[in-house]
């Protein structure tokens, strides 16, 4: 697994419409899951905030240790564990879902490193990323094979207790292995069994590589079953374009903590609000105090600046 961004520059609807944040209205997720604040603290007003981290370098729990200093709700609703592999079995010819030591260590230690987070009310997701195998979202070639997949992703989320899966066509190097190119109907399908096999899940959609550019295929779209998309280009303010995903599950900002300034962190948040967009995308929450970068962006979005409200945890 690499790192994610050595490329900065590189709802099936079910039931009804439910309740997301107060800033949403029927953009929201297709499940009704709602990702506030926990009942402890008044559930905050603005956009829901996202954070990766990169679990081979730092403890997933410190999504957890950053609060709002007067309202006291948690910074971040959503925390996910970058990242598990879409592998390339050379046997089989078939995608796998792979987990790496320090993936497998959050993971299989679920009450430590995943339970704390959704107590304090934070969603928690595993991301999945290519791995040079030639295996992609993107070249599955019948339904049958991408159901393989999303079968296997479904069994991950319910095994390890997460809270839903999200796509980051990264890395995948169609072709490597024998393995075909990007085909348009591929993500359509695979996202459409996922959702199918986690109807009450979140799905989330990291807006780059070739799945961006096929989220439509024969009048089937991916943003019917995706909760929430966000920009992938760091620093940058770029909506995504998946139909018909509105602006209160869109994330056009995206800022990569200790490489794109406060000052932008600030700005890109103003036009957030500004524009009336529902999700914001911190990526690679490191192991030492944030809070006034963190506050950049928080007195903006929620008018409220960001504390460390318990001690940050190393990781072996």
């Amino acid at each position: 697994m690499m790192n994610k961004k050595n490329m900065l520059n590189s709802l099936v609807a079910v039931v009804t419409a439910g309740l997301l944040f107060s800033a949403c209205t029927k953009d929201g997720p297709v499940d009704g899951t709602d990702v506030t604040a926990p009942s402890t603290a008044t559930a905050k007003t603005g956009p829901i905030s996202v954070c990766y981290v990169e679990v081979n370098n730092n403890n997933i729990l410190n999504v957890g240790n950053y609060t709002l200093k007067n309202g006291g709700q948690q910074l971040f609703d959503i925390a996910i564990i970058f990242a598990a592999n879409i592998n390339y079995n050379t046997t089989t010819k078939k995608a796998v879902l792979f987990n790496n030591d320090k993936v497998t260590k959050v993971l299989s230690n679920k009450a430590t490193y995943i339970k704390p987070l959704q107590d304090k009310g934070i969603k928690v997701l595993l991301s999945i990323l290519g791995n040079h195998q030639g295996a992609g979202f993107c070249n599955f070639t019948s339904r049958a094979s991408a159901k393989e997949f999303a079968q296997q992703l479904s069994n991950a989320v319910t095994t390890y207790n997460l809270d839903g899966i999200d796509f980051d066509d990264e890395y995948a190097e169609y072709g490597v292995n024998g393995t075909t190119q990007p085909n348009d109907s591929s993500f359509v399908m695979l996202v459409q069994e996922l959702r199918k096999l986690m109807p009450t899940k979140l799905i989330t959609f990291y807006y780059y590589g070739p799945a961006a550019s096929r989220v439509q295929w024969n009048g089937q779209r991916v943003g019917d079953n995706v909760n929430y998309s966000w920009n992938a280009n760091y620093g940058s303010f770029s909506a995504p374009n998946v139909p018909p995903m509105g602006k209160a599950v869109l994330g056009p900002a995206a800022v990569w903590i200790n490489h794109t300034s406060a000052s932008t962190a600030k700005s890109l948040a103003q036009s957030t609000k500004n524009q009336g967009y529902g999700v914001y995308l911190a990526y690679d929450l490191p192991g030492t105090n944030m809070a006034t970068y963190l506050s950049s962006f928080s007195t903006v979005l929620y008018g409220d600046s960001v504390k460390l409200s318990s001690p940050l945890q190393s990781w072996p």
